[in-house]
């Protein structure tokens, strides 16, 4: 152990040279084969400006209906594409197709550049945009183009159909009741089960001009059809409800927004029952209840739910003593004032007159027009036994049936009236 020599640190032999060559070929030739196939990736297709069918497509996706990331890019600029770009196309991640523009083109129809018309800021480096069957050309904001990655990931989230989310009474109005037909999944909790998650991901798919949206009614309430139309509220269980706008919008100049709605009995939420609703709504078969007041969103409070309760309790009463028929008192329970309740009432009474007059028939129009002459005259005639003046009579002035009998009545003003009783004051000064 003496007898052995230490070896200082700088006198020990460099390793030999071919050691070190051969893994330094090999990574060389990886970074190569790397670039190469990058090369080949990254190559994005251009398109044709003067064929008016393939440029429709990526701007509409009248065609083949697929979605486009678009990167303005001028035929004869000096210039490379984006390295941005170019990095997202490569990554393949992206639920697009990839496509170089010259937004310079002037179009056909608006006599514009791609820029004017579809206002896309053209300072903005690089200008990017998603189009096709999503809708015309929305140009992605400048937050997401610093990465490939982050650019994939802006895609991900403008491209892919996901449920709205619902939190305040504008996002309900302007993101789901303002659509033509909406579906609105009531939560039962923050978080859904994996059923009702896997419906919504077949649904978005199946469904893809129909605007969906989730509400955590664990925390938040749907102050209007909650208690009117849906099962009362279970933790966890999740409730769906179909809305189809009837007329008007949120715009200024779009009149009232009147909306519809058809739900699902029970909590019996899954893809089949909810495909079914969907469905029925969108081909107009389903039974639409109209909402007479739209629905807003409230923050789930005790005393709210005992108010809601309360409601709904009336409701279920209300229903009862109607498929019981009248009320004790004769006043026919259906009639709550409402158009529709005057309606039953009047369909009540009559059903029932003719039960009891088996042989009752039905009158003609001739006959209802003579009903209502006679009714008339009968008014006139009324009228004239209470010596009823006509609306533009004069003040002061009596209606006389004979001329004689307006010599032993004299006209008094009330200015003059006035003035005799003011004589009959004493004056005690």
């Amino acid at each position: 152990m003496a007898g052995k020599k230490k070896t200082s640190k700088g006198s020990q032999r460099p390793p030999e040279v071919e050691k070190l060559l051969k893994p330094a070929i090999a990574v060389a030739l990886a970074m190569i084969v790397y670039q190469f196939f990058k090369g080949i990736n990254s190559e994005v297709i251009r398109v044709n400006v003067m064929d008016e069918l393939e440029l429709r497509e990526v701007l509409f996706g009248e065609a083949e209906g697929k979605n486009y990331a678009v990167l303005c890019h001028a035929e004869n600029a000096t210039f490379p594409i984006s390295s941005v770009f170019a990095d997202a196309s490569s990554d393949g991640g992206a639920p697009a197709e990839f496509r170089l523009l010259d937004c310079n083109h002037v179009l056909v129809s608006s006599e514009k550049t791609i820029y004017e018309r579809f206002n896309l800021n053209k300072k903005q480096r690089p200008t990017i945009f998603v189009s096709g069957k999503i809708g015309p050309p929305k140009q992605v904001p400048a937050k997401h183009l610093k990465t490939g990655s982050m650019l994939v990931k802006a895609l991900k989230n403008l491209l892919v159909p996901k449920a709205e989310k619902i939190e305040t009474t504008q996002d309900l109005r302007s993101k789901c009741l303002d659509k033509d037909v909406c579906a609105l999944l009531l939560k039962g909790g923050k978080v859904s089960p994996n059923y009702v998650k896997d419906a919504m991901s077949k649904l978005l798919v199946e469904f893809p001009k129909v605007a969906f949206a989730a509400i955590d009614t664990s925390v938040l309430y749907v102050k209007g059809i909650e208690a009117e139309y849906l099962p009362e509220f279970s933790s966890g269980q999740p409730r769906f409800v179909v809305f189809q706008k009837v007329t008007g919008g949120t715009g200024k100049k779009d009149g009232r927004l009147k909306t519809s709605l058809a739900t699902l009995p029970g909590h019996g939420v899954g893809y089949g029952p909810m495909s079914n609703l969907i469905g029925e709504v969108v081909s107009k078969k389903a039974d639409m209840k109209k909402v007479s007041t739209l629905p807003t969103i409230k923050t789930r409070t005790k005393k709210l739910e005992q108010e809601e309760k309360a409601k709904r309790e009336r409701r279920s009463d209300q229903q009862k003593r109607q498929d019981g028929g009248t009320t004790p008192g004769g006043a026919f329970q259906t009639n709550d004032g409402t158009k529709e309740g005057r309606k039953a009432e009047r369909d009540r009474r009559r059903a029932e007159h003719r039960k009891n007059n088996p042989n009752y028939k039905e009158k003609t129009p001739e006959e209802i027009a003579e009903m209502e002459r006679k009714r008339r005259q009968r008014m006139e005639e009324e009228a004239a036994k209470w010596n009823m003046a006509p609306e533009d009579m004069p003040e002061g002035d009596y209606m006389f049936e004979d001329e004689d009998e307006g010599e032993y009545y004299e006209t008094v003003d009330e200015d003059e009236e006035e003035g005799e009783e003011d004589e009959d004051v004493l004056d005690l000064d």
